[in-house]
């Protein structure tokens, strides 16, 4: 079934336009087979060109960066068989998608680690359509800073009308001039609001400039995919509207002012490229001030379309929670400051975050921490998600997609999610239902607080 696939992992698309096609450029080509979103994906060391002249020692899926686009459709069974060739044990996490526990990727929660050398087959029904990605979730600092991120589209089980797709990849890279990585994490920084990158790139390039056809209805797919940063994506001298957040289709499209996406959020817009030679300028609003992020640039089409049809996307099938007889759960997240004592060989590990005063610790085969929660399967519940820091956090829970009730610091129009991006000192309100029996962990997608104590599980049974 997936052998006859095996020669996809070197078919990138890279014609230009190709997204006018339907197959948006780096995806990897179906196969002439009945069945066209079966895929072979390989994670292994690769040498890319980031940097003008220098060589980075990188960790890619399928040999390179961007990683293959893996496509599936809404409702119909995904298998993808992925192999491990690095030399460390790794899993993928299918991140925002509503899968079962089995195929998750957390290692030992969900499934043991995959080691070097080692194959596994991830097999699931994605029963949402929309924009998501997949990263490892061991030495998650090293293995995503290093490469391993890629985006993972469910389209709609019926087609919608777009012209042409754009899938962008935002990841700021820890390297130095001559292409050499630079350190991913520092204890100073990782109580803060952890280490950025220097290496700015869209789709591993940096300030590109990419080709679309003019005239046509564009969906731009936006991913975070970096370990720290927060975009604030602005596109101010052309129309867009905002689709989808994290993946999920909003009740009512809206035009695109400044939207902030926290590492591990997505954001889909539609636009109306214009006419050839103009270009369409994606920025990151600092402030006042806007940065170049990447530019589109209008080439000559058939396409001659005039304004975006401003109607929603197919909603997704999440389950309504029943608000009133919900139950609340509280959730705070604090700085706790302290650093670990060095074990016998010296080394330390800092724990700097906790969520209801607890740093997550250390979970093996032999030991799984306590949950940060226990819920009954199919219950109502309303997450009080409170912020106690003066840093940002984009709060994720794996295997469900919250709705967005209310917050303590701005307006909410309600919409769903599966990562909540915490202002400095704001409690945010998110509604569900928890129909999906397991353990699902719980953290902050800023990888260095992660990995300094803003972790946890949720156990559903």
């Amino acid at each position: 079934m997936i052998n006859r696939r095996d020669f996809l992992g070197s078919m990138l698309s890279t014609v230009v336009g190709a997204g006018a096609l339907g197959i948006p450029r780096f995806s990897l080509a179906a196969s002439g087979s009945d069945d066209p979103y079966d895929y072979i994906l390989t994670a292994e060391p690769a040498d890319i060109s980031l940097v003008p002249g220098g060589v980075t020692h990188a960790l890619c899926f399928d040999g390179g960066y961007p990683a293959p686009i893996i496509r599936g459709r809404q409702g119909k069974t995904l298998r993808i068989l992925f192999k491990n060739r690095l030399n460390e044990p790794t899993t993928i996490h299918w991140h925002g998608l509503r899968i079962p526990i089995e195929m998750d990727g957390v290692p030992f929660l969900s499934q043991p680690p995959i080691a070097a050398g080692e194959d596994f087959l991830y097999e699931f029904v994605p029963p949402d359509a929309g924009t998501f990605w997949y990263h490892p979730h061991v030495n998650s600092i090293i293995q995503l800073g290093k490469g391993l991120v890629g985006a993972i589209i469910i389209d709609e089980a019926e087609a919608v009308d777009f012209d042409h797709e754009e899938v962008l990849l935002l990841k700021n890279w820890h390297v130095n001039d001559d292409g050499s990585f630079s350190e991913f994490t520092s204890p100073r920084n990782a109580a803060r609001m952890g280490t950025p990158g220097r290496w700015e790139t869209v789709n591993g390039q940096h300030k590109p400039t990419f080709p679309v056809p003019a005239g046509a209805l564009t969906r731009i797919r936006l991913l975070n995919v970096d370990n720290t940063l927060i975009y604030n994506v602005a596109i101010p001298d052309h129309s867009a509207w905002v689709i989808a957040i994290d993946g999920s289709p909003v009740d009512q499209p809206y035009p695109l002012q400044v939207h902030a996406m926290g590492p591990g959020m997505r954001l889909d817009l539609a636009l109306v490229t214009p006419v050839a030679g103009e270009l369409v300028r994606i920025k990151n609003a600092k402030g006042r001030l806007m940065f170049d992020l990447v530019n589109l640039q209008a080439e000559a089409s058939a396409f001659k379309r005039q304004t975006v049809p401003v109607k929603p996307l197919p909603a997704n099938p999440i389950p309504k929670p029943d608000i009133e007889h919900a139950e609340t759960v509280n959730f705070v997240f604090e700085w706790e400051g302290a650093i670990s004592p060095a074990d016998k060989d010296g080394n330390s590990d800092p724990k700097f975050w906790t969520i209801n005063r607890r740093a997550w610790d250390k979970m093996t085969a032999d030991y799984i921490p306590d949950p940060v929660a226990r819920l009954v399967l199919g219950k109502n519940y309303i997450f009080n998600l409170r912020n106690n820091t003066p840093n940002r956090h984009p709060i994720h829970l794996h295997g469900f997609i919250w709705k967005v009730l209310n917050s303590n610091k701005k307006e909410i129009v309600p919409f769903h999610t599966d990562t909540v991006l915490l202002e400095k000192y704001e409690t945010v309100q998110v509604a569900f239902v928890a129909d999906n029996p397991g353990r699902w962990m719980y953290h902050c997608h800023v990888i260095e607080h992660m990995k300094t104590g803003l972790m946890g599980y949720i156990e559903v049974v």
